[in-house]
């Protein structure tokens, strides 16, 4: 599991990930919460979007790009999520992240959610950021930050 400093270790990486999970560089350990059901007593939909989000920073901090919120700067354009089976508390969800595309100012981050209880994929996802100066402005990936995304999936992007 990758450390973060100052917190617990919900990154896995390497060997860690579960086999169904080995094509992501980094998953994310995320326990269902009690408070995340809804009345239909399964996890409801908008807390998989909070899960995604927490996915995307681990994986961010994974592969070195951040350490604390002003490392870089990101606004999310996009967002979806396909659900294919219902999640009940307890339970514990491994959320694999992965580059789909790296373009000139945006990334692609592709999700897939894994129930440790139902030990299948439970939900997928997308996410597009938009990499943004201290403005708010649009502004292409350097290409050092570039080079950090493929040494971390391991792989080369074309623009």
């Amino acid at each position: 599991m990758q450390e973060v400093k100052g917190i617990f270790k919900p990154i896995l990486i390497n060997d860690e990930r579960p086999e169904a999970l080995r094509e992501f560089p980094a998953v994310h350990v995320q326990p269902v919460t009690w408070g995340d059901m809804d009345p239909f007593n399964h996890l409801n939909n908008v807390a998989y979007y909070r899960y995604a989000e927490s996915a995307r920073i681990s994986y961010l901090r994974a592969m070195g790009a951040i350490q604390t919120r002003t490392d870089i700067s990101t606004i999310l354009a996009a967002s979806s999520c396909q659900y294919k089976r219902p999640v009940v508390y307890p339970d514990t969800l491994l959320i694999g992240v992965r580059t789909k595309k790296l373009g000139t100012t945006s990334v692609v981050l592709e999700y897939v959610f894994f129930s440790h209880a139902q030990q299948c994929l439970v939900a997928m996802g997308e996410a597009v950021m938009v990499r943004a100066n201290d403005a708010g402005e649009k502004q292409a990936w350097s290409d050092d930050e570039r080079a950090q995304f493929e040494r971390f999936e391991g792989r080369e992007f074309a623009l």
